[in-house]
């Protein structure tokens, strides 16, 4: 299985550090941003990442390059216009060699077993597995609900029209999607991936939830990208871990 990581955003809420530095490449604890969550892919066994990019994209191809310095491969996806999460993963289709990809949000810092996520995919045989966690502002964030099955029903109140039993979640910005799902997203047009995820479940298609229950943080504010410093220094979460024996080079 092959990743995807979004890093296409102008990170408007971060200005004006984002004026002239991508979020992807904000240092968390000395280190870029993207730069953990690669290794984070490394550890658990990936090695063929896909990063779109628009927003001062240049700096991230030079300072990520081929990617052989993390022990990965790394494909750009370049988009002279921002086409949003559906449009992204529609126009990198072509490297996903027909397999499910597992796409990470750009400006995320988390801890999860991504082996266990794509097994946990694998054995359900969903066409999408979409991680979620309880957070109390989950509406703020737009509510995903849940069976008692892991099978999501709804998305921001669109889905499955039935009453059934759920539980409500917040979409942490990590899943992993069959590309069969891609078929009726425009390429080349902004389109947002949770449409595809709704259009499954209204056909009936199995789109699962994965309960994330280790730490999480989204890096879009300078109060949460605070937050997240903070709590790489402090060992909240235990980001040297994902460094390789050897020294990077």
């Amino acid at each position: 299985m092959k990743a995807m990581i979004l890093a296409a955003g102008l990170g408007t809420r971060l200005r004006p550090l984002t004026n002239t530095i991508p979020k992807p490449l904000l240092p968390i604890a000395g280190t870029p941003l993207i730069v953990w969550n690669l290794l984070l892919l490394k550890r658990h066994g990936f090695h063929d990442v896909i990063i779109n990019l628009h927003h001062l994209g240049p700096m991230i191809e030079q300072a990520v390059g081929n990617g052989s310095k993390y022990g990965l491969r790394i494909y750009y996806s370049h988009e002279p216009v921002i086409l949003g999460t559906g449009g992204a993963i529609k126009q990198a289709e072509q490297n996903f060699s027909g397999e499910p990809v597992l796409v990470l949000n750009g400006d995320t810092l988390f801890e999860l077993d991504l082996e266990a996520l794509c097994a946990f995919h694998q054995r359900r045989q969903a066409a999408a597995t979409l991680v979620l966690r309880s957070d109390p502002d989950a509406a703020r964030w737009g509510v995903v609900e849940v069976e008692a099955d892991d099978r999501i029903v709804r998305i921001t109140g669109r889905g499955r029209t039935d009453a059934a039993a759920t539980k409500p979640r917040m979409f942490a910005g990590i899943h992993i999607l069959n590309p069969r799902l891609l078929r009726d997203v425009p390429k080349g047009m902004p389109s947002s991936i949770i449409d595809a995820y709704v259009a499954a479940i209204q056909r009936g298609d199995l789109v699962a939830g994965y309960e994330l229950t280790g730490y999480w943080s989204d890096v879009g504010t300078p109060e949460r990208y605070a937050h997240a410093e903070h709590d790489a220094t402090s060992g909240l979460i235990r980001l040297s871990e994902r460094l390789p024996t050897a020294p990077l080079v």
